[in-house]
């Protein structure tokens, strides 16, 4: 099968991905989720005519001219209004949020009202009809739409849809991922190895890439390196509802690389298998009825690397996020050598002199090297058959963090 390039491997694994069927969640347990259809108001907000300062309300005609001197007949506190109504050269001392009396059509503010005593207050400055009044509706009314579907529930979305009144909402179901890690060599952290044995890193970090777009991560742990007990991990995965498995290692094409024969047998449909990048080239994608199969490489950087191209843009999709690599303009550090028929990502420090992005590359490229993946924070992207590039030449980079 020929090295698919990886924009069309991409493409491929994107088609036909759609933002997952809607659940009903509490309000409290919805924040980071998206909106599965359009929010309507089950309420207007104000309800009703509310004061937005502390103070009196009156009749704007009567505190058109100042001094003017007026009878305060109640209260009105937030929570509870005042039952009666304001007539001429009478007022009622109000509180932010409480409901405008009847009568009263402007809020003049304490600041600008000294109490005389026995009942009465002097007004010193001038208020205008609707002064300080928050007007019914003015934030929304009953009925309006006020959130729309496939909006990112953030802070200020989930205040809003709880002042509409909903206790809950239709969000987008987070994708499930089935994390199988394969390797008779692998043990997990905290074990006591043997001498031919390494610990399993790699669920992690592609766990971590998971949630970091709202899917769940579901670690079925580490099969040994036999079809059938791959081909349990894979029921198990199937009988949780995922909508992808990643299985790491075991792509490629050695005489223990078992996935690609496990999962054909359970009905995968192959799309692709080996892709023209570096590193990350033995990947494998394919159909599993709805389930989307990606075969990861073994190595760690290769499965972290391949992890922020193909599977963080999918579980975006998945779950109704809009998602796009961060790829900037720096310029080069060091010269770089020219490419060949895959496209590279290249580890490197990216930082910022006089406005410009500069780009360091590590001297060393090793795909089993993690230390030095955790310390880039950009990788270089290089087109295949690029020529070799020298200090100072632009180059593009996908930003890591």
């Amino acid at each position: 099968m020929a090295l698919v390039p990886v924009a069309e491997a991409l493409g491929r694994l994107l088609d036909g991905a759609t933002a997952l069927p809607g659940e009903n969640v509490p309000l409290a347990d919805a924040a980071g989720r998206v909106l599965a259809e359009p929010l309507v108001a089950l309420r207007t907000q104000p309800p009703f005519n509310a004061s937005a300062m502390d103070g009196y309300a009156a009749r704007a005609v009567d505190v058109a001219s100042v001094p003017v001197r007026l009878s305060v007949i109640g209260l009105a506190p937030a929570g509870r209004g005042f039952a009666g109504s304001v007539g001429k050269g009478k007022a009622v001392r109000i509180f932010t949020g409480a409901p405008l009396p009847e009568g009263a059509d402007t809020v003049v503010i304490q600041e600008n009202v000294r109490d005389l005593g026995g009942g009465s207050i002097e007004v010193t400055e001038p208020a205008a009809e609707a002064r300080n009044v928050r007007r019914r509706g003015l934030d929304f009314g009953q009925g309006d739409v006020v959130l729309e579907q496939g909006r990112l529930l953030d802070p200020a979305a989930l205040s809003l849809a709880a002042s509409a009144n909903h206790p809950s909402l239709n969000v987008v179901r987070r994708p499930i991922v089935a994390i199988i890690a394969t390797g008779d060599e692998l043990l997990p952290p905290g074990s006591a190895l043997g001498p031919d044995q390494i610990i399993s890193s790699n669920a992690y970090g592609v766990a971590a890439t998971a949630q970091s777009v709202g899917a769940r991560a579901l670690d079925l742990g580490i099969a040994a390196d036999r079809k059938d007990a791959i081909a349990a991990l894979v029921k198990k995965a199937v009988d949780a509802g995922a909508d992808v498995i990643v299985t790491l290692g075991g792509a490629s094409v050695g005489d223990h690389d078992l996935i690609h024969d496990v999962l054909t047998g359970e009905g995968m449909q192959l799309d692709f298998w080996k892709i023209a990048m570096r590193p990350g080239k033995p990947l494998m994608f394919g159909r599993l009825g709805k389930i989307r199969c990606i075969g990861l490489p073994g190595n760690p950087v290769a499965s972290l690397v391949c992890s922020q191209l193909f599977l963080k843009p999918l579980l975006a999709r998945l779950g109704g996020l809009s998602y796009r690599q961060d790829i900037r303009i720096a310029r080069l550090a060091s010269a770089m050598h020219a490419n060949d028929l895959r496209q590279d990502y290249v580890r490197a420090v990216v930082r910022e002199d006089a406005g410009q992005l500069i780009a360091t590359p590590f001297s060393i490229q090793d795909s089993s090297m993690l230390r030095m993946l955790a310390d880039a924070n950009g990788l270089i992207v290089r087109k295949p058959f690029a020529p070799a590039a020298e200090a100072g030449d632009e180059c593009s980079v996908l930003m890591l963090r």
